[in-house]
């Protein structure tokens, strides 16, 4: 078995992985590439901003895959349209509640938003009708309506998770359409040119990987087709390296201003679709997977075409993010391997916090709205956060806390949780004191029931007792 040495990190020296770290992430590899039984494997780790590992394990002596080696990425390919989609919403040219026929006239599903389809939930078939896509020539679906069917619909829009190839090739030819050009002409000029990603194409460029099919009873393998899959391709077309991966992963993470805000990344890896299960509860927000591995928030996407699996996932908290790509049909459990090479560097080199430092100067008017109030009987604290942000907290931990953005107009809105999207202002009285904080008509007092406050309902003229 051929072993790529261990590519330096693009970070310094006092960022630089632990020996202890990198020998734990060559060792999960090389086990991984071991039990899975594929013809080669590489594995990439970004901390930060910055590449910090890479290494390949390959079958084959002395020709071990490395960073600039390109594998197919199957449906990675995804969150790449759904950035492509996301520009355009930012733009103003569509949104994300319009409907797939408002700007795709006598397409199926014409009622599904295209918030539906970028979170799966429009309700359309997981695949085309045959032949197999994914072993075929696009040519054999030259429109729009041979990727659908005689009844493409198989759940109302908007009512279940379901997930489907063909939604994002219609998302791809919705790209077409309101650009003028091929999705994979934008996609290189908007998206990948400003990214540094020269190696992500939708062919394959040299050197790259060939696919494989490995037999499950025995040690040999067979050459899978690859063909150009046409209208299909938004769906898993892309190729791609471990170096250009981690240029997305940091961009999954944190945004760029030539691209996408980071605020629209951010609604990007928010859940759109709900999760379920115990130990990954996997989810799915727009066009970006979600999962929870081990009570660790992780966002990216898997991806397989015949002859290749990938997976990336990124920890915004830890500011790692891990890649795992593959020449094999099926086998190793890529997913798991990412996840786990993410988790080796943010356990065992955890994060060092921001140190902590007083605030230049603070508004006496926002000062004085902090510390306890109550909903009910129920204790709540609202602390300031940066610039004039504040969070309410249930002191008990039980309660229906959120953060909350300043607007202009003396008002914030909620952020996360029960409250997201919600409008927290304060009441005041005619002499201008603050009476109470009002939180989508929910009276929050400075007291348990203050009757001078103004609650609804009133409050009982004996008071406790």
């Amino acid at each position: 078995m051929s072993e790529t040495p261990e590519v330096p990190p693009a970070a310094s020296a006092a960022e630089e992985l632990l020996p202890t770290t990198r020998r734990a992430l060559l060792h999960r590899l090389a086990r991984a590439q071991a039990e899975g039984r594929t013809p080669s494997m590489v594995g990439a780790v970004v901390r930060d901003g910055a590449t910090v590992w890479t290494s390949g394990r390959s079958m084959m002596e002395g020709h071990g895959p490395d960073g600039d080696t390109q594998y197919r990425i199957g449906s990675l390919t995804k969150t790449f349209v759904a950035v492509l989609v996301m520009r355009l919403r930012d733009e103003g040219l569509l949104d994300l509640a319009d409907p797939l026929g408002l700007h795709l006239p006598d397409t199926e599903p014409a009622r599904a938003t295209i918030a539906q389809l970028l979170a799966h939930t429009s309700g359309l078939a997981a695949e085309t009708p045959g032949p197999w896509w994914e072993r075929t020539s696009g040519e054999l679906r030259p429109e729009l309506a041979d990727l659908l069917g005689a009844a493409p619909m198989k759940h109302p829009a908007g009512r279940v998770h379901h997930y489907s190839n063909p939604g994002f090739a219609l998302l791809g030819a919705l790209v077409e359409k309101l650009r003028g050009k091929p999705w994979g002409d934008v996609l290189r000029a908007e998206v990948l040119e400003p990214l540094g990603m020269t190696r992500t194409t939708l062919l394959p460029q040299a050197p790259h990987a060939g696919g494989w099919a490995v037999h499950p009873w025995a040690d040999v393998m067979q050459p899978e087709p690859l063909h150009d899959t046409g209208r299909m391709a938004p769906a898993g077309q892309l190729w791609s390296t471990a170096d250009d991966l981690c240029r997305w992963a940091v961009f999954l993470a944190g945004g760029d201003e030539r691209v996408l805000s980071a605020a629209t990344v951010a609604e990007m890896r928010t859940p759109a679709a709900a999760p379920a299960g115990e130990d990954w509860d996997p989810g799915y927000g727009l066009g970006v997977q979600l999962l929870r591995r081990d009570g660790r928030p992780l966002a990216g996407h898997t991806g397989s075409m015949p002859g290749f699996l990938a997976t990336l996932w990124v920890s915004v908290e830890d500011g790692v993010g891990a890649v795992v790509l593959t020449n094999a049909t099926s086998g190793p459990q890529v997913a798991s391997v990412a996840a786990d090479l993410l988790a080796i560097v943010a356990d065992n080199e955890p994060r060092f916090p921001e140190p902590w430092r007083p605030r230049s100067a603070a508004d006496p008017a926002l000062l004085a709205l902090t510390g306890p109030w109550y909903w009910g009987t129920t204790p709540f604290v609202l602390r300031l956060g940066a610039e004039r942000d504040v969070e309410l907290t249930a002191l008990d931990g039980r309660g229906r806390g959120a953060r909350f953005r300043a607007e202009r107009d003396g008002t914030w809105t909620g952020l996360d949780g029960y409250y997201a999207g919600e409008t927290l202002r304060v009441v005041r009285g005619d002499d201008g004191e603050v009476r109470h904080l009002d939180l989508g008509s929910f009276v929050f007092t400075r007291e348990p029931y203050d009757e001078a406050a103004g609650v609804p309902g009133g409050v009982d003229p004996e008071g406790w007792r």
